[in-house]
């Protein structure tokens, strides 16, 4: 069984198709990254899973279940867009109203609950149009926690954030889903956060999914490259590819791919009088990945 499973899903806005036959699978316990280009359709998905909006065709299951079973639905938190607080209201008001909403006992412990997840509870009497950003997202996703849900559903939780707040947001994301046990699919446009914390990945392109895969996947399948940085770049390159078959000026390197041998790469520059001032070797990270990935589907 997974937190979700997407099979053949559609749904279209005035005759076009914002999702074309979409599947896709959460497995539970994931930190799941939605990846997409805009438009491509994640935030469609995250509305469907939700209840926002009516599918066209196609199943959503949750926890094996249909994801209209009403004991299922109460186990989804979702920040999508806004957290939808009054401005004029204290944190702590705000999340007493939906406590109030939804239903739940013992509000006043379970807002303290969520609060100290989001690492709030100094802040709970700060109305809510004092807080900055990086604030109103945490206490949104306070907000998604009410209720102690079993599946977090997050639309560009980071986007906006400086360092310091992408860092808490991070620790908070892997707290919910390593203390709590609970399932986090989050989408964002910032990939090296994203790639940070995530265990599984999604990669959607104009409503159908390219790729999923989990983070061991990806740094299995990421190439190795070794990277010089030289004076004579051109120059560099030309020589390099007489000898080795995949390399490439990128970022102001020459790139050499899926060699391992670095002395050796550096000898036959230095016998050719080119001496490298910085080398590197490292592996292709999530963004790189995304968007050879996606050069590769736009050339097929």
């Amino acid at each position: 069984m997974n937190a979700i499973e997407i099979k053949g899903l559609k749904k279209s806005f005035r005759g076009m198709y914002a999702l074309n036959g979409l599947d896709m699978t959460v497995p539970i316990g994931s930190i799941y990254g939605f990846i997409g280009e805009n438009g491509s359709g994640k935030s469609t998905t995250e509305k469907l899973i939700c209840g926002h909006l009516v599918k066209d065709a196609g199943s959503i299951k949750l926890f094996g279940k249909d994801y209209t079973d009403a004991g299922v639905r109460a186990r989804v938190g979702a920040l999508i867009e806004n957290a939808g607080c009054f401005a004029g209201s204290s944190i702590y008001t705000n999340l007493k109203m939906q406590t109030l909403n939804l239903g739940i006992k013992n509000a006043d412990e379970e807002i303290m609950r969520v609060l100290k997840i989001v690492r709030m509870e100094e802040h709970k009497e700060l109305k809510f149009k004092k807080c900055s950003l990086g604030m109103k997202q945490r206490v949104g996703i306070a907000m998604a926690l009410l209720g102690n849900p079993a599946l977090l559903i997050l639309d560009e939780p980071i986007n906006g954030l400086d360092t310091d707040g992408m860092r808490i947001m991070r620790e908070i994301l892997v707290d919910i889903s390593q203390k709590y046990n609970c399932t986090v699919l989050i989408s964002s446009h910032i990939l090296g956060e994203l790639e940070k914390i995530a265990t599984h990945y999604g990669i959607i392109r104009q409503g159908k999914m390219v790729q999923e895969l989990s983070a061991k996947e990806m740094e299995e399948r990421a190439r190795v490259f070794v990277s010089f940085k030289v004076n004579n770049l051109q120059d560099a390159i030309s020589l390099l590819k007489k000898k080795y078959a995949n390399v490439k000026e990128e970022f102001g390197y020459a790139r050499v791919y899926d060699e391992e041998n670095v002395d050796e790469i550096v000898k036959y520059l230095i016998e050719n009088n080119i001496v490298p001032a910085e080398i590197k070797k490292n592996k292709v990270g999530l963004e790189e990945y995304y968007i050879q990935l996606m050069s590769q589907k736009e050339g097929e």
